[in-house]
């Protein structure tokens, strides 16, 4: 093997790329050359201002696709490499487009001028970038939205500060965004909710709509360590005493109450105002919100996707759904009388009035009757929609069009029948797509055609009004293996439910969660025998560690990162085979395919099928789901260094001893339990290995079940719960959480439950829980007061935690001759982190009609697209001095940087001499 091929192996994580051209074998696997992140779409498409171009976010592919729209239906005319998972796209005039990336925190400018459209700017921005609109007088001011976080961001996130929003929207004057990597902002607004998503703007500019995304029902959870008197059944229907659990309650306007009507007040220390839109004033200077009860509206939903404005009435569609999580249990319901089986969401479009009218309109209202399982295919399945994501309305705004993810069609529904609620759901409103997935759709006012991004294809369908059918059908090139492509649909499937409405991903929104608690427990159901391996007993009496049937409250937890990380589920219940001796990797209960085979149950039990899915299907859904992984942590520092506050948690955190237990006589740290290292298991050739708190095994803790140890890499995404009662004489009081702490913008935070309102709490309760059993200073902390200080210092790093991507994954910077000094510093930066081993380090260059590609090899050094000669770096930056040149580097995740840089289509042909490609 050629040193040129060594190297390339090993910056592409151990996985042999296609390099027939360097004298390698072929790979293995090609497939592990995609990280799976399944960004949701947010703004798929753009009309160019007059309606010429169409330009289309290729997510999979990290690139803008640019058509030209005929009478006929599409022309592909150019492709432009940007940031990683696109996810929007708007169109500021005919010569320049806006694309953002959610996970590289970029905005990609691009201009179209010239024989080839080109980067010219790639903006950084806060978090996980998902929304764009032009709003002012001149249509010049950019918005944008992120989550309030980020290692962009100018300003301190402010994790241990209750009432703070945890969302922004980041507002640009198009004209002049000067020369900061991030641009100079005129206004960060901060909206008081809990990661935005969706933005829309009305006709004439002045006032732009910003939305949040997991928004919350008014629900939180009474804990468990309360004990609060449960409704009926607190057994199963054997009789079988049932574990303690928490209890969710719903503020119903005026109470926190249970399904009893039972008022909890007491317990619940912070309101929930369930701010969802939030109206902002474009015409100021800068933007600002609306002041008053005008600026925001309430109780519009609890996950919403998209918004629409009516260009005649100025009214607002949300697309959303309501959870029903207040609710208890799943299964059929036979001994409790009730369960949330196949209703546990409504799919919605809630219509915004002047005043704060909020008018929920329920898509689905003929099934409100309707019990649950019929066999498929049913006609009451036909006539629902589900998952309504992007929407478009008519120019006259008589007609609204919703893309349905879950239902792969276009509903299209009168306005004013909307408005009214005097709609009839009818399989005869629902537009076929032959692509399905459908996530967002723009309007064609001259040829009144839609043009709709199918997502489970990577493709655009075409379809005319007046015909009400698909007539063309565009397919953009996607790098993704059979593997991702044939199991992306279960996850969103609704059509898969009996009644046609829900799927994985109702819950699991876009493989993640939705930042709620439910209580899915099955009171018809029996213990189940748990044979998963235990790191340790923590208690002096061993509990019964079987699966008693009502587990009680449990958070939604993501999708994400199950692969490598054994048993699922907080307790462990969907795990490997109860046969096989337990061994990393895979095998017993480390099987992970096993272990998510079996949710199939919740077909059946949750979402209402007759049936459990075909094994074929389970499987393919199963390939999908464990190809799913974390994005990089945004509070570690890019270059993967850490903080005072969390360098020192971590050093307690790996090495600070507890003082013995007199039960096992054990000394050990944190990480003995939960295990960290990100390269475990990297030799058996997985495909994202390490441990991140967990290496799959469960303990017996203070509780009344047992748990697997849980891993810590989304523990930042559930800031924003303040306020919990006090738990003496088993705390001592965290200073200043203990009192009523006003609005908050979640009613779910940390633990299993979401019971804790803050990782600092836990860490109090956790401590003094076990001091309550074991004597003083169970856990090493400072017994003094000292201790507090050691515990945010821990709290610090949890927040920071590793992930499977480096921080600087995902990051990048667009070199022009234009560039300010401070673009040549992130370049280093992102060379530099290459070095360490951290990404796969891209550079684009375009200039004029051409894009060429070049992989980062080390010792400055690149691998072109043209030949398998190196080019030095300075050759590859020097270009950024060329008229009319941008050079653009991304830092891909490992493993994907041949395919991105030089073999975009993995055939074995570098993509500069690949007919194909040109």
């Amino acid at each position: 093997m050629t040193d040129l091929a060594t190297v390339v192996r090993r910056l592409v994580g151990g996985v042999l790329v296609a390099g027939a051209i360097l004298g390698v074998e072929a790979p293995l696997f090609a497939s592990e050359n995609v990280a799976l992140f399944e960004s949701g779409q947010v703004r798929p498409l753009a009309l160019s201002p007059s309606g010429n171009l169409l330009f289309a976010v290729n997510t999979p592919d990290a690139r803008l696709e640019i058509f030209r729209v005929l009478p006929t239906g599409l022309s592909k005319v150019d492709s432009v490499a940007v940031g990683l998972e696109p996810v929007a796209v708007a169109a500021r005039n005919e010569n320049e487009v806006w694309v953002v990336n959610h996970l590289s925190d970029s905005v990609s400018i691009v201009d179209l001028r010239g024989p080839k459209a080109r980067v010219v700017r790639t903006l950084q921005v806060g978090d996980e970038p998902r929304d764009i609109v032009f709003g002012g007088q001149r249509k010049d001011r950019a918005f944008i939205t992120v989550a309030h976080r980020g290692q962009n961001a100018p300003f301190d996130p402010q994790f241990n500060t209750p009432g703070v929003g945890r969302a922004d929207v980041w507002v640009y004057d198009a004209d002049n965004l000067g020369s900061a990597l991030t641009g100079n902002p005129i206004n960060i607004i901060n909206l008081f909710t809990d990661t935005p998503r969706a933005l829309e703007v009305s006709p004439d500019g002045g006032l732009v709509y910003a939305a949040g995304f997991n928004t919350g029902n008014r629900t939180t959870i009474v804990t468990e360590f309360i004990g609060p008197p449960l409704p009926p059944p607190t057994t199963n229907f054997e009789g079988l005493h049932q574990p303690k659990v928490g209890l969710i309650v719903k503020n119903n306007g005026q109470n926190w109450v249970d399904e009893l009507g039972r008022p909890w007040d007491a317990l619940v220390n912070f309101n929930l105002p369930d701010k969802d839109v939030f109206v902002i004033d474009a015409f100021a200077n800068p933007p600002q919100p609306v002041e008053g009860g005008a600026g925001y509206f309430q109780g519009v939903g609890t996950v919403l996707y998209n918004m629409a404005v009516n260009p005649v009435s100025g009214k607002v569609y949300v697309s959303n759904t309501d959870a029903r999580n207040e609710e208890r249990f799943e299964g059929p319901g036979v001994f409790a009388g009730h369960s949330v089986q196949g209703r546990h969401n409504d799919n919605r479009i809630t219509v915004l009035g002047v005043g704060g009218a909020v008018q929920p309109r329920h898509l689905n209202k003929h099934l409100d009757n309707i019990s649950c399982c019929a066999s498929l295919p049913n006609a009451e399945n036909a006539k629902s929609v589900g998952l309504p994501t992007g929407m478009v309305v008519s120019a006259d705004g008589s007609e609204l069009y919703v893309a349905s993810l879950g239902s792969s069609v276009v509903a299209t529904y009168k306005t004013s029948e909307l408005e009214q609620d005097t709609f009839v759901p009818s399989a005869a409103n629902k537009i076929a797509l032959t692509g399905g997935g459908a996530t967002g759709l723009v309007f064609d006012k001259q040829q009144r055609r839609l043009f709709v991004m199918t997502r489970f294809d990577n493709s655009i369908s075409v379809v005319d009004t007046r015909l009400r059918r698909e007539v063309a059908h565009t397919p953009m090139y996607t790098p993704e293996p059979p593997s991702i492509v044939k199991g992306r649909h279960i996850l969103y499937d609704t059509r898969l439910s009996a009644k046609g409405d829900s799927a994985c991903a109702t819950c699991h929104v876009f493989g993640d969660k939705d930042d709620l608690s439910w209580d899915l427990g099955d009171p018809d159901g029996t213990m189940l025998v748990n044979n998963n391996p235990f790191r340790f007993d923590l208690l002096p009496t061993p509990i019964d560690v079987s699966f008693p049937p009502m587990k009680g409250p449990l958070a939604t937890q993501s999708l994400r990162g199950m692969a490598n990380h054994g048993p699922m589920h907080w307790r462990g219940d969907r795990t490997g085979s109860r046969t096989e001796p337990n061994a990393q990797p895979d095998s017993g209960a480390y099987n992970e395919r096993e272990a998510f085979r079996q949710f199939e149950v919740a077909f059946t039990g949750l979402i209402g099928r007759a049936d459990l899915l075909p094994p074929e299907d389970m499987q393919a859904f199963g390939d999908f789901a464990l190809r799913l992984m974390y994005p990089p942590n945004p509070i570690r520092n890019l270059d993967n260094s850490l903080t005072p506050d969390q360098a020192a948690g971590r050093e307690f955190f790996f090495h600070r001893k507890s003082e013995k237990r007199p039960i096992d006589g054990q000394s050990v740290e944190c990480n003995h339990c939960h295990q960290t290292d990100p390269d475990a298991n990297r030799e058996f050739g997985v495909a994202f290995p390490g441990f991140f708190g967990t290496d799959g095994q469960s303990a017996r803790e203070v509780f009344d079940q047992a748990f697997k140890i849980p891993h810590f890499r989304n523990l930042y995404t559930k800031v924003g719960m303040f306020g919990m009662p006090n738990l003496a004489p088993l705390v001592e009081p965290v200073e200043g959480l203990m009192t009523f702490q006003g609005d908050q913008v979640r009613g779910f935070g940390y633990s299993r439950a979401g019971d804790f309102d803050t990782a600092l709490r836990f860490l109090h309760v956790t401590t003094f829980s076990k001091a309550f059993l074991f004597g003083p200073n169970p856990d090493g902390f400072d017994p003094g007061p000292a201790g507090l200080a050691e515990r945010l210092q821990v709290q610090a790093f949890l927040l920071a935690f590793d992930s499977n991507n480096k921080p600087i994954v995902g990051q990048q910077i667009t070199l022009t001759r234009d560039s300010a000094a401070v673009a040549w510093a992130r370049a280093q930066l992102l060379a530099a982190r290459a070095d360490a081993g951290d990404c796969d380090l891209v550079a684009k260059v375009q200039r004029g009609g051409s894009e060429r590609g070049y992989l980062y090899l080390g010792g400055n050094q690149f691998l072109s697209d043209q030949g398998s000669a190196t080019v030095p770096g300075t050759q590859v930056f020097g270009q950024a001095a060329l008229p009319q040149t941008s050079v653009t580097l991304t830092c891909a995740p490992l493993g994907t940087g041949f395919r991105s840089a030089v073999d975009r289509d993995d055939d074995g042909i570098l993509d500069g001499n690949d007919p194909t490609l040109n």
